[in-house]
Formats: structure tokens, sequence, C-alpha cells
């Protein structure tokens, strides 16, 4: 049993990160703009929490 509960690691940190990641990047390019890079990097931010939320919520790994 070790080895199934050590496989099945908490990666909920990385949907964040590349949400946080690629909302900031879309921001800065779209817009050449701080502000809006930043709020491009919140609403990456949110998308990944509604995509773990909602849609990974239920799987079985």
């Amino acid at each position: 049993m070790s080895v199934q509960e050590n496989s099945s690691n908490n990666f909920n940190w990385l949907y964040y990160a590349l949400g946080l990641f690629f909302g900031v990047l879309t921001g800065a390019i779209i817009t050449h703009n701080y502000i809006f890079a930043i709020l491009g990097g919140v609403l990456g931010l949110l998308t990944a929490g509604l995509f773990l939320n909602a849609i990974v919520k239920g799987r079985k790994y």
C-alpha cells in the first residue's frame, strides 16, 4: 500500500503555477502593459482553480 500512496502525489500547485505563468505571459504579450500582465496572472489563477475544482476534482488516478 505504501507504493500506491507515494505514486499519487498532489500536483495541484503545478496547475496554479502554469495558470499564473501563462496568464502573465499572455497579458504581457497582448497589451505590453504591466497592469494587464498582473490582471492576466489573476485570471490565469482563477482559471486554474476552476479547472481543478470542476474538471479534475472527480477524476480517479
